[in-house]
């Protein structure tokens, strides 16, 4: 899922951060799915995970705010429902057993409507299954691109408030104030490593920051991301491979 500025760009996700996706299956493994449950994969993307929890699943329903992905969901996988839909803002008349969300939440600036459609969303004694970035997630890269941006000149993009990454007492105690019973809970640091070799960085900026480029002219778009990618090369470059400094928060809670 995404805010109303970020425009997701289907190939380049699937092609060069694969990464997402493929990090999400461990936390299946926590959803523990069962073949008479109803789920919802909040923030499905392209649908690979949706995929994976159908297998085990008697229905499975994936939703997100961005048409291109859901578009590329369902030619993906014609045989599951897909549905556009905003993570703050749905409603089902049929509720659901698990929701599942694998590196979505912290694009919902909403946070208090998406923690209220979830609980609203269950049944009685329902699960949800939550991995998102949490309190300094790519704080590295951030810091550089807000630095480059402001030393142009371009004040307002490098104050851009894109992303929701919480502590781990403020979201616990946002679920419990819902009525939720947090069962676990936990924040790490978790290093990603990059696809390509030799743009790992401005990949990154090209695919997840495009936001903070409105406004910025093309010559300086590409001189900005050649500038973070050099600047952060002593956090992010290990071994010749690029790593973006990602912190998650993953959580299990019951209505």
């Amino acid at each position: 899922m995404n805010d109303t500025t970020t425009k997701w760009k289907p190939e380049l996700y699937n092609e060069k951060h694969s990464f997402v996706y493929q990090y999400g299956e461990g936390l299946i493994k926590l959803l523990d799915p069962k073949e008479n449950q109803r789920i919802l994969d909040l923030g499905c993307g392209s649908g690979q995970l949706t995929s994976k929890i159908n297998k085990f699943a008697k229905k499975t329903i994936g939703i997100d705010k961005s048409a291109e992905m859901i578009m590329d969901a369902k030619s993906k996988f014609p045989n599951i429902e897909f549905q556009v839909a905003d993570a703050s803002n749905f409603r089902f008349n049929e509720k659901f057993d698990s929701i599942f969300s694998n590196a979505t939440l912290h694009w919902v600036k909403d946070f208090k409507g998406a923690i209220k459609c979830m609980y609203e969303n269950l049944n009685s004694n329902g699960k949800i299954v939550l991995e998102f970035g949490g309190k300094g997630n790519v704080q590295t890269i951030v810091n550089e691109l807000r630095s480059s941006l402001k030393m142009r000149g371009y004040g307002k993009q490098s104050e851009l408030d894109l992303w929701y990454f919480p502590t781990i007492g403020e979201y616990s105690t946002e679920l419990e104030s819902a009525g939720f019973r947090v069962l676990f809970a936990e924040h790490y640091d978790r290093p990603t490593k990059l696809a390509d070799e030799n743009s790992g960085i401005k990949d990154w900026i090209s695919m997840f920051a495009e936001s903070f480029f409105i406004g910025v002219t093309e010559n300086h778009k590409e001189e900005i991301k050649d500038e973070v990618q050099e600047k952060t090369k002593d956090k992010c470059l290990i071994d010749g491979k690029w790593f973006a400094d990602y912190k998650r928060i993953r959580v299990v809670a019951i209505k």
